[in-house]
């Protein structure tokens, strides 16, 4: 299969998920690549979240800017078409919400990786946009927490994430894979999930798992 990297962003979120991309990225020879445990999607029923990072880091502050939400503005207003934000976030307050959700999908980011928290939960999941985090809480980020650097490597539920790579991301969790391997990886990825479907197929029509095993080779 012929891929560049757009045509395999669109491929995996027709047939991608993260199991299949983790798998994939680990016989590239590219291992623990999966985020840590934890990072989830607000609505389990949302599907596949497919794009190309936009990492952010923040850090913990104790006193109120003169300029609120400055950084953390520009870098919204500066997303594009499949970005997904990915942000390291150390202190245990709200670094996502609602008009932040709003704001990113209007410029055409698909999505919200954060290793840290959110908040304003039921009205994101009612607009749809993807957004995946380690729990919620109401604590606004303002003189709490300031977004210090982004479009740089950062590290997220301990993996490196750079700007472009690759982010898959589902009720499982989330999978980086770097922007260099996104292709071959991709296309591992595809061809894997359309073997598993055959074998299910198998497995379905009576046939033993081993036999599935053995035609296949995947499990």
């Amino acid at each position: 299969m012929s891929l560049d990297l757009a045509a395999a962003v669109a491929e995996l979120r027709r047939v991608g998920y993260s199991a299949v991309v983790s798998d994939s990225s680990d016989h590239n020879r590219q291992r623990g690549q999966s985020l840590a445990p934890g990072i989830l999607p607000l609505d389990p029923a949302g599907g596949v979240l497919v794009g190309l990072a936009r990492p952010a880091r923040s850090v913990a502050v104790d006193t109120m800017p003169e300029r609120p939400y400055e950084t953390e503005i520009g870098f919204i207003d500066s997303l594009a078409a499949d970005d997904v934000v990915v942000a390291s976030v150390p202190a245990p307050i709200a670094f996502w919400g609602e008009l932040f959700s709003a704001a990113a999908r209007a410029r055409g980011a698909v999505g919200v990786v954060v290793d840290g928290l959110v908040r304003d939960q039921r009205r994101i999941v009612e607009m749809g946009f993807p957004v995946f985090a380690r729990g919620g809480r109401p604590t606004d980020s303002l003189g709490r927490i300031r977004m210090v650097e982004h479009d740089v490597p950062v590290v997220v539920g301990g993996v490196r994430v750079a700007r472009g790579d690759l982010v898959v991301a589902d009720i499982d969790g989330v999978v980086i894979v770097p922007a260099e391997a996104a292709v071959d990886v991709a296309r591992r990825a595809i061809d894997k999930a359309t073997t598993e479907n055959h074998a299910r197929e198998l497995i379905e029509g009576g046939a033993l798992l081993r036999d599935a095993w053995l035609k296949f080779k995947v499990l």
